[in-house]
């Protein structure tokens, strides 16, 4: 093979640490953005929140008077050293052995700490075998109930009774009856309802524990352990027909089931609260939508101008190097959390604009909307309105969405026009709640409907937006008739 050297000309894009930044903060949520901006302020002397700025406009002021090609803000200062510190410098270049405070180790041990003690409650398991311990059983019968407890999952159902009975009593040469009488005894266990076979009889057990007084505890006994399937259709009248009880009787059974608690280990299963809070604020003011930032999530940053000081020119020492780089660490932090605002503001307002008529109709107004249309609009690309609209909320009269409900394909109307996924999925849902409960509607007569509405879909597309809406089909809507 003959080698030869030869000169080609390209073009590429380089991916810049300061682009690489950018771009992570814009795809950050809320939660993981108020970490970053902590972490940047512990980690760099040069950082500080800017106290003195006047507080960012309220809901509902009007965010469309910036131009998209505006500047961003420039950052206090910073423009004096700008020639001897390069923009695209590589940033193992500025942390060679330098390990900024946020990340010290026993930061870091402490927060593990914290996240491997998050949760301290009992579980359920710990808590029936405390129960099992106190309990006047002898070694055979706490040997069995010891098996009933780890049999039960984590919603307090005893899994694969069957299989588990015949094992037993085949291991310890016991009857059926002799487990009976000791599942008996682990279901008197708390919480009510624990060790149940199926739903039916974690109620009852958990209305047999109840006051024989209680008000509709028999009649709700009756419900829960003859009348279940007709109880899941939640109609009075079917109930009341299958059971044979008075309308009355009937109202103050299910008012006494709906106290009950179907799983009765729920309580005991580790869980945490997810808060979601807006990004943007829509609020319509004089006869127009306006869009803003929550001022609570876009908190403005400077460079301390103490620390800035003391950066001498001329000085290449070690202390002199680090404030240098610390200083253009955080010009680039500053200019990439003023273009993720600045980029999420004009997204947002985008949407707005084009999805204007379900601000003020609902959902059956809905647009048909995707990505290409809004990168088209601002001149940026598709990805970036992909990390944009990630894991972002906006609030509006209408409630709470994520941006990317916002976004839906659309079906060709009759008249030559198109609409959004959304707004059929709307259409679909009032169909089905109009309908007569003794004859629902099938996703061939829907179809129909919509037809004559203008919108052409085919029936398995309605049998998906059906399911999409957690719906069940016709036939399982309609009333039994025990």
């Amino acid at each position: 093979m003959k080698q030869s050297l030869g000169l080609r000309t390209g073009q590429s894009l380089a991916m810049t640490p300061a682009l690489q930044q950018a771009i992570r903060l814009l795809q950050l949520s809320t939660l993981d953005l108020q970490a970053e901006i902590q972490q940047a302020l512990d980690g760099n002397v040069m950082l500080e929140r800017d106290e003195d700025d006047a507080p960012p406009s309220e809901a509902g002021d009007e965010a469309v008077s910036t131009p998209d090609d505006a500047p961003l803000a420039e950052v206090d200062g910073a423009a004096e050293i700008s020639e001897e510190l390069p923009v695209d410098a590589d940033w193992g270049e500025i942390y060679d052995d330098y390990t900024p405070s946020g990340t010290h180790s026993d930061d870091e041990g402490l927060q593990d700490h914290l996240r491997a003690n998050l949760h301290t409650q009992t579980t359920l398991r710990e808590h029936l075998t405390s129960q099992l311990e106190l309990a006047p059983f002898n070694a055979l019968e706490a040997e069995i109930a010891a098996h009933l407890v780890d049999a039960v999952n984590d919603d307090g159902y005893l899994e694969n009774w069957s299989e588990l009975c015949e094992r037993l009593c085949a291991a310890r040469a016991v009857a059926p009856a002799a487990l009976e009488k000791v599942l008996a005894r682990v279901q008197d266990f708390d919480p009510p309802g624990v060790a149940a076979r199926d739903l039916g009889e974690c109620l009852a057990l958990q209305l047999g524990q109840l006051a024989a007084d209680t008000c509709a505890r028999d009649d709700a006994l009756l419900l829960v352990t003859q009348h279940l399937p007709a109880l899941a259709r939640r109609d009075p009248q079917v109930i009341a027909k299958a059971s044979g009880l008075k309308p009355d009787r009937v109202a103050d059974a299910l008012a006494l089931i709906r106290t009950l608690q179907p799983h009765p280990g729920r309580p005991f299963q580790p869980h945490e609260s997810d808060y979601i809070a807006p990004d943007v604020f829509v609020a319509k003011h004089n006869g127009r939508w306006r869009v803003t930032l929550n001022p609570e999530h876009s908190p403005r940053l400077r460079v301390n101008s103490y620390y800035q000081g003391m950066i001498k020119r001329a000085d290449t020492s070690r202390d002199q190097l680090m404030l240098k780089q610390h200083l253009q660490e955080a010009r680039y932090f500053i200019n990439s959390l003023e273009a993720r605002n600045e980029t999420l503001l004009r997204v947002a307002q985008c949407i707005v604009e084009e999805q204007r008529a379900f601000l003020e109709y609902g959902e059956e107004a809905m647009r048909p909307l995707v990505l290409r249309d809004v990168s088209e609009q601002l001149g940026i690309h598709e990805s970036t309105v992909s990390r944009a609209t990630a894991n972002k909320f906006m609030l509006t009269p209408r409630g709470l969405y994520e941006l990317k409900y916002f976004f839906s394909s659309h079906v060709q109307t009759t008249q030559g026009g198109v609409c959004s996924a959304t707004a059929i999925q709307a259409m679909i849902k009032r169909l089905i709640a109009g309908e007569d409960p003794a004859s629902p509607l099938s996703d061939s007569t829907l179809a129909d409907m919509l037809l004559k509405e203008g919108i052409q879909v085919a029936r398995r597309t309605v049998a998906k937006y059906r399911e999409g809406l957690h719906i069940p089909p016709s036939h399982e809507r309609k009333p039994s008739l025990a």
